[in-house]
């Protein structure tokens, strides 16, 4: 029986228990006004727009709401923690869903972290802290060869495909992103309606399968492609390599999530799982990679062009960097994807133990680009697990210019991470095909939510830059980020890692790079 029905049910029987209070005996008021009482929740949880769960699974829902409120109470028995096992400062999702709802307000007390425990780290304020800029920064994308670059914002929406994600919750993400004037990366699921009706900024995606631009045989469509990328929403074109919660594998959507409609987007069978192969099929060396990116420039008219993945071996990304140099073109950005990142389906042990953690992966690929000279031409996007303002300034110190946000987005539009994506029953609607789950997001709600977190992220990452001295990204050091090493001992980024001087590795490579700058072949992949 549907939710309205059994509401309807639960108000036919309060109306009967009360028939038989008036008419039998007045001991049927114990059953009639409960009955009624329920019938009413149930109603009002029906027509409210704010709470998907409860649009979902009316009156049962707010059991769910209930736990939410003792929360605070259960942390110091479930404490969430980092991908490398540390705990959050704070409960994340607490604070994504307070700064979406518009409530996020001061704490009281001090920190709930052990600062003397090793692995602990913290951003070193200034004596003499700047103001706040009353515009947050925009970082420009697009190189030499660039012709249409683009202004990106500090904080985005990270890659979530449609197929993936419902189209409502799309709706939303495209919404928030017009609204507050950052971009949203479309995933490699293909360019939908849902993506270009709001009227947001795109970042459309091309992974391994080509979807939205492939042939019947699945190799790569120039023309589709070219087409799709004319679109004035889309600002940048991105081809994926790799993902961090799966590297080195493609992409699964089940069967039944392949509806008439996503099928149509992606250009695949209706009703069969889509497996998306581990490899590209464009190119298959270093050189080829960097030509087909700049075809991907080309294709689009001119628009910023690049390419995402989550290192691995160092010597492969230095040949890409050699290719680079001797064909003399180069992506406009790198994503660099984090072995932290989520993803709504991945092999248990590829999510726990294969792929780079962020902060080393973009280490690796910031200093390959200032040693050899191509930094300044290339921008780096940050993507895994940014959630707040301290974790967008970290990355921003570790290397990157800009930063794209999934899972937070996600909180946004009301996932509670019930970690249900692959079976097609998410009870918020947010990663479901089902069009009476779906239904439950309510689209202008969650737009709202989208655009105040972002703003109110990149408001806070401003603010404690601020703080550090810095009225400018371009102003921090690794010296204002420490880590403590162990409850005596503690040292600043500058300190722990090596960073290159520009051009470096092309002038005289230190001992640590030199084996690997001699063994990257620019026509080859070499493990």
């Amino acid at each position: 029986m549907t939710r309205i029905g059994l509401v309807l049910l639960t108000l036919a029987a309060a109306c009967a228990a009360g028939t038989a209070a008036v008419l039998a005996s007045p001991w049927w008021w114990l059953a009639a006004v409960p009955l009624a009482l329920l019938g009413l929740l149930g109603a009002w949880d029906l027509l409210q727009r704010r709470h998907a769960v409860l649009r979902n699974y009316p009156v049962l829902g707010h059991v769910r709401y209930l736990l939410e409120g003792i929360r605070p109470e259960l942390q110091q028995y479930f404490v969430e923690r980092n991908f490398d096992g540390r705990p959050f400062d704070r409960d994340v999702r607490s604070i994504v869903y307070e700064r979406a709802k518009g409530t996020d307000a001061e704490q009281p007390f001090g920190t709930e972290r052990d600062v003397y425990q090793p692995g602990y780290e913290f951003l070193v304020p200034s004596m003499a802290p700047r103001p706040v800029p009353s515009t947050p920064p925009r970082v420009r994308i697009g190189g030499p060869d660039c012709s249409r670059p683009y202004d990106m914002a500090l904080l985005n929406v990270s890659a979530m495909s449609f197929g993936s994600l419902s189209s409502r919750a799309v709706l939303a993400l495209n919404g928030g992103a017009a609204a507050g004037g950052f971009a949203h990366d479309t995933g490699e699921g293909g360019l939908s309606e849902y993506h270009l009706r709001p009227g947001g900024d795109l970042v459309w995606e091309i992974g391994t399968g080509y979807f939205g631009c492939r042939t019947r045989d699945g190799d790569f469509d120039p023309g589709a492609f070219a087409d799709k990328a004319a679109h004035d929403q889309v600002k940048c074109v991105s081809l994926k390599l790799s993902q961090g919660a799966k590297p080195g594998i493609g992409g699964v959507l089940p069967g039944a999530k392949v509806d008439a409609e996503i099928a149509r987007v992606r250009g695949v069978p209706e009703g069969r799982t889509v497996i998306s192969p581990p490899y590209h099929r464009v190119f298959s060396t270093p050189r080829e990679l960097v030509r087909f990116v700049a075809r991907m420039r080309e294709l689009s008219g001119g628009k910023p062009a690049g390419f995402k993945l989550c290192p691995g071996s160092r010597r492969q990304f230095l040949a890409v960097c050699k290719a680079m140099l001797e064909e003399g073109t180069a992506p406009d950005f790198i994503v660099v994807d984090g072995a932290e990142g989520g993803t709504g389906a991945a092999p248990l042990e590829f999510a726990d133990h294969v792929g780079t953690p962020l902060t080393e992966g973009l280490l690796t690929v910031h200093n390959a680009l200032v040693g050899t000279g191509l930094r300044s031409r290339i921008r780096i996007g940050a993507s895994g697990k940014i959630a707040t303002g301290t974790d967008l300034v970290k990355r921003l110190i570790q290397g990157a210019d800009y930063g794209n946000a999934a899972r937070a987005m996600m909180f946004a539009v009301g996932c509670i991470q019930a970690q249900r994506c692959h079976t097609n029953t998410c009870p918020t609607g947010v990663a479901t095909q089902d069009p009476r789950r779906a239904r439950a997001l309510d689209v202008a709600d969650k737009t709202l939510r989208v655009r105040r977190l972002q703003e109110a992220t990149v408001a806070g990452a401003l603010q404690m830059m601020a703080s550090m001295g810095a009225s400018d990204p371009s102003e921090l050091r690794p010296h204002m980020l420490h880590r403590r090493i162990d409850p005596c001992t503690e040292r600043s980024y500058a300190e722990l890692y090596e960073w290159l001087e520009p051009g470096q590795l092309l002038a005289e490579p230190p001992a640590s790079w030199a084996a690997d700058w001699q063994a990257a072949d620019p026509d080859r992949f070499t493990v």
